[in-house]
């Protein structure tokens, strides 16, 4: 019996690994894929896709990608929906670049990485248990997604600092949620893993753009 035991916990533990090393390397092919697109965007100057056909393209590719998750399919709608995303960077970055402000974009690309490597580094290094932040994600989710209907008709610059602040907050901690589900088992699909990092990243670096870029002006 206890051979059966440490073999199938063994097999879990092999699962876990396989889970977590296709989860990196597909995130660094998609990050690398919307670095593609967000620097073809941004030389050729192309247009903002406004606000309404970003939520679109955002939601639907995800939805798509999740739906997908389970075939071979799933990776090409995860590179479509990265893809529309560093679509959707270039005119911001091409915003900073006019205004003489492409030291701001490495500083955020700076630490967006160190945010990420600082939440998967403690997770990996303690193994810790951190499930327990689901609940407080979900109210944090609650209070951004209120905040951000909120900016929309009131446009006041303090609340559009804060909630790019509570968006830094919220994916560090989006970070720490999913790599602690991966290794302990709760992920066991590396390309919802994979999205739902990405998202994360993808949250830090424009709202450390928002923060750098505002701080820069002033």
């Amino acid at each position: 019996m206890d051979r059966i035991i440490r073999a199938s916990q063994q097999q879990s533990l092999i699962s876990t690994h396989k889970v977590l090393r296709n989860t990196y390397f597909l995130l660094g092919l998609t990050l690398a894929f919307s670095a593609v697109t967000a620097t073809l965007s941004t030389v050729f100057a192309l247009p903002s896709p406004g606000f309404i056909l970003m939520l679109v393209g955002f939601y639907g590719l995800m939805f798509l990608t999740y739906r997908l998750a389970n075939s071979p399919a799933g990776i090409l709608a995860a590179f479509a929906f990265t893809g529309f995303l560093g679509y959707c960077l270039g005119p911001i970055l091409n915003s900073f670049l006019t205004a003489g402000m492409g030291d701001v974009i490495a500083m955020a690309l700076g630490g967006t990485a160190l945010v990420f490597f600082c939440c998967s580094a403690y997770v990996l290094t303690t193994r810790r248990d951190m499930s327990f932040l689901g609940g407080m994600m979900m109210a944090g989710f609650v209070v951004l997604l209120v905040a951000v209907i909120a900016n929309i008709f009131l446009q006041l610059p303090a609340l559009h600092l804060a909630i790019s602040a509570l968006f830094i907050l919220f994916s560090a901690g989006a970070i720490l949620w999913e790599t602690s589900n991966i290794i302990h088992g709760g992920e066991t699909n590396y390309i919802r893993a994979t999205v739902s990092l990405y998202v994360s990243l993808y949250n830090i670096f424009v709202s450390l753009l928002s923060l750098l870029g505002f701080a820069n002006k002033e």
